[in-house]
Formats: C-alpha cells, structure tokens, sequence
C-alpha cells in the first residue's frame, strides 16, 4: 500500500511540473526545462508510460533524451534561457523604479539563476 501510494504522489507531482513546463512555454516569465526535467525524474521513477511519453514529445522530447543521456543542455537552449532571463528581469528592475532593495534582490536572483544556467555542460561537437 505504501509503494502505491509513493508511487501515485510521485505521478502527481509529475504531472504539476508538467504543467509548470507547459505554462513556461506559453508565459515567459516562467522557465520551461527545469520544470520538465522535474517532470521526466519523477516519472522515471513512478511511470514509464509518462516518462516516455515525455521522451517521444515533438516539442520537448529532444531536449529531455540529450539531458537523461548525457546531463547536458543544447547551446542554443542555453542563451535562449540566458536571454529570457536578462529580459525578464531586466523589465521587473525597470518596473520597480525608486524600490532600490527590491532591485538589488531581483538583480542577485538573476545572476544566481544565470550562474546555474552557465555551470549545466553543454554537448561536446
């Protein structure tokens, strides 16, 4: 009973970060692949049938098999990731005219997210 239940908590909470994936790819302010990379863990552990269907995904799936293959992100997902988020927060600093703490924090949080990004490895040509 107990593995059954860790077992549908776990497609659940895949389902959630599909679903966050999902929003990031229509709303920019929220990011797609960290989501979906939730998403593919967690059904690897609890569904092969969603965890392949994410695999097999026009949209999504080539990313997701280069990232379980090999832990690594395409260049071009990373500056488009790099460029989402300058243009993110850079539009939320500029909103936040006069509120210079609130700036500095969205500024720091930028940098540590673009930090992250830098550090993911990207495939050997």
């Amino acid at each position: 009973m107990k593995n059954f239940l860790h077992t549908r908590l776990l497609i659940v909470l895949g389902w959630f970060f599909l679903a966050l994936g999902a929003i990031g790819a229509v709303l920019p302010i929220v990011p797609t692949t960290p989501f979906l990379i939730v998403a593919l863990a967690l059904f690897s552990r609890s569904s092969p049938r969603f965890h392949q269907m994410l695999l097999n995904n026009g949209w999504f799936g080539p990313t997701l098999r280069q990232w379980e293959q090999t832990r690594t992100l395409p260049r071009k997902t990373k500056y488009r990731v790099y460029a989402t988020i300058v243009a993110v927060f850079s539009l939320s600093i500029a909103m936040l005219n006069g509120r210079v703490h609130y700036q500095l924090m969205l500024a720091a949080l930028a940098a540590v997210l673009l930090a992250i990004i830098w550090r993911i490895d990207e495939p050997e040509n």
